[in-house]
């Protein structure tokens, strides 16, 4: 049975500037309940980008060093928190290569979010990293970006059938943030916690 924010017509609105604020919120609920299992917590998704139109609904990726599914489910329940069911779980490709991951809804009422739960070293945890910031540094791919997401928003009926338009044109894309980051060195970077010196 799916949780009700899978279901309903998918809503691609302007970037709103109260995002980051709202993530920075919600990550510091996560980095406390995480504890010291969190190596960092990412904004990442459209969201995560200035001027880009995104659904209503902050992408968070928590990186560990290992998922270790009774305890990261544990641990993200205790503060209510909900594992999304299969598809959405166990893993995902990147680059060709199954990587592991587990991805959660928020307490019902709170903020629309979706949690990323990701080994630190995966593909897939440096594939959310470069996207974000590819279309955080090419003005014309986000441009095109998000009146490409804006289309089928328009005319599906439902979340999976939106991702599953996106998903050919989003390898185009992230074949363009992989030629970018061969010619400027771009890495996966820690962050440091809100606040921190």
């Amino acid at each position: 049975m799916p949780f009700p924010d899978e279901i309903g017509p998918v809503m691609v609105l302007d970037h709103r500037p109260q995002l980051p604020p709202e993530f920075e919120q919600s990550a510091g609920q996560l980095r406390v309940a995480m504890g010291g299992v969190a190596l960092d917590i990412d904004h990442v998704g459209s969201t995560a980008v200035p001027g880009l139109a995104a659904k209503d609904c902050i992408d968070v990726q928590i990186r560990v060093r290992s998922i270790d599914e009774g305890r990261d489910v544990a641990l993200l329940s205790a503060i209510g928190f909900r594992c999304r069911r299969e598809p959405w779980n166990r893993t995902e490709v990147s680059g060709g290569v199954p990587c592991r991951k587990l991805v959660f809804a928020p307490p019902v009422g709170a903020t629309p979010c979706n949690i990323h739960l990701r080994e630190g070293s995966g593909l897939n945890a440096r594939c959310a990293l470069l996207f974000r910031d590819y279309l955080r540094a090419d003005e014309p791919a986000r441009r095109a970006w998000g009146a490409f997401k804006q289309r089928p928003a328009a005319s599906v009926s439902d979340l999976c059938e939106y991702g599953q338009i996106k998903a050919p044109a989003t390898e185009v894309l992230m074949a363009g943030a992989e030629r970018c980051a061969a010619e400027t060195a771009w890495t996966v970077t820690r962050q440091s916690p809100p606040g921190s010196a």
